[in-house]
């Protein structure tokens, strides 16, 4: 064993792992929990107490194992950890990763495209819950990341117990559980698992500071330690989110077409920190991010609102936030809006509109959604002149979600227009709803 890592090496036992599920309750009955599966020892661990847990209860757990496609012999692996689970009467499905080589950073986009596969067959599958295996060694590593990063109290609590997402509930059962412990849990049952050799690699941050850990350990700052204070910083977290909850309910005013006003008034006779937090939760939810800008970026912007030298206005997180005469106009950035969906059944765009389709015929191979931009603008007043008389800011009519034919703008629903020739049996919108990944008053950041 490495010098300095966690000496624990208990087996989880099912009543200490059901106390710790009850605590990410409450629970519909009979359970069916989802559980993130990659064959490793840690989440093979989760795996096996998860289907105790839950046949305990009448309920069940499925294992959803995502093959990335990242190197060779994937595939197989893949196929190995549903076998392992189907050995032990657990239901598995394998979600490939779909498209081209990763570019850029390849944990990044690795972890975007994991957490969509996972959530969307949740999603259609009609399960409320997501099990995660993030365990007490990944929460000590999170931690020294986000102080590496210069983070504040947010980054600083780290990864939490429960997190809501409109498709399902996240939990991590294991943030108090070493991982000393979850490989006894396996050797005691006698279960394999796969040792991932990116957990290896030094040119990933995370493995360099796990590597790391041992000497800090003999500093005092050992990953129990250092997951207590991510776990004190998430109280201090939850405190906070609920003062910038109340602030933003006095102080914005949020618009169907995906921007919203907010009262810099309001917004700057809060405590700074609470005020940079309702602030950082509008530019999530207009810009349909996940994460918040970095806090130095964050800090200089909210500086210049108080300030009064925003100018022109200011670009973040995929947002242009522009100074009016009583309040502060934030809307998304229409330059840096590149998504482009099929008109047909259910879509999400821009990670911001859930978009609905009534089928046409034969339309569907050639209609797309994407944004309106400057020349679709152009070619619908030309034909509507009323239009430029909207009440939707000028700034923000580029990003609206707008359907396109070779032809040109088929329709634009937040502007209900409907170009004039369209021809019958053509599909239309039937729904949008703007509903970004990070919402204003979203499920706050939860602490055990």
């Amino acid at each position: 064993m490495t010098a300095g890592a966690n000496r624990d090496s208990r087996p989880v036992s099912t009543t200490e792992f059901q106390t710790w599920m009850e605590r990410l309750g409450p629970f519909e009955r009979p359970p069916h929990v989802a559980v993130a599966c990659s064959g490793g020892a840690d989440s093979m661990a989760l795996l096996l107490l998860a289907h105790d847990w839950a046949t305990g209860s009448g309920g069940r757990v499925t294992a959803l194992i995502v093959d990335h496609r990242l190197r060779d012999g994937s595939a197989a692996e893949a196929r190995r950890a549903a076998d392992w689970a189907a050995a032990r009467g657990i239901d598995a499905y394998i979600l490939t990763r779909d498209g081209g080589p990763l570019t850029g950073n390849l944990q990044a986009e690795a972890r975007a495209t994991r957490y969509r596969l996972l959530q969307g067959w949740c999603r259609a599958n009609g399960v409320l819950h997501l099990a995660l295996a993030h365990h007490q060694g990944d929460q000590a590593e999170t931690l020294l990341q986000r102080l590496a990063r210069g983070s504040g109290v947010d980054g600083l609590a780290a990864m939490a117990p429960i997190a809501e997402t409109p498709a399902v509930r996240l939990l991590r059962p294991l943030l108090a559980a070493p991982r000393t412990r979850l490989t006894a849990t396996l050797a005691a049952r006698g279960q394999a698992h796969i040792e991932d050799p990116s957990n290896q690699d030094e040119t990933y941050q995370r493995v360099r500071l796990r590597r790391a850990l041992p000497y800090l350990t003999a500093e005092g700052m050992s990953a129990e330690r250092l997951a207590a204070t991510a776990r004190r910083m998430g109280r201090a977290r939850v405190a906070l989110e609920e003062a910038a909850t109340a602030l933003l309910a006095r102080s914005v005013a949020v618009y169907p077409e995906g921007y919203c006003r907010l009262d810099p008034t309001t917004l700057l006779a809060a405590p700074e920190e609470i005020g940079l937090r309702a602030f950082a939760r509008a530019l999530l939810a207009i810009g349909g991010r996940v994460y918040t800008p970095r806090l130095e970026r964050l800090e200089r912007l909210f500086a210049a609102v108080h300030e009064g030298t925003l100018g022109r206005g200011r670009t973040l997180g995929g947002c242009r936030i522009l100074p009016r005469r009583d309040h502060l106009l934030v809307c998304r950035e229409a330059a840096t809006v590149e998504d482009v969906a099929a008109a047909k059944g259910e879509v999400v765009w821009d990670g911001r509109f859930r978009v609905s389709f009534e089928p046409g015929a034969g339309f569907e191979e050639t209609g797309e959604l994407r944004r309106l931009g400057r020349l679709g603008w152009a070619e619908i007043v030309a034909v509507r002149p009323e239009l430029r008389d909207s009440a939707i800011p000028p700034v923000v009519r580029p990003s609206l979600p707008a359907l396109w034919t070779l032809d040109g703008v088929h329709s634009v629903p937040h502007l209900t227009y409907i170009r004039d020739d369209v021809e019958e049996g053509y599909p239309r919108v039937t729904s949008i709803v703007f509903s970004p990944p990070r919402a204003l008053a979203a499920a706050c950041f939860t602490s055990l």
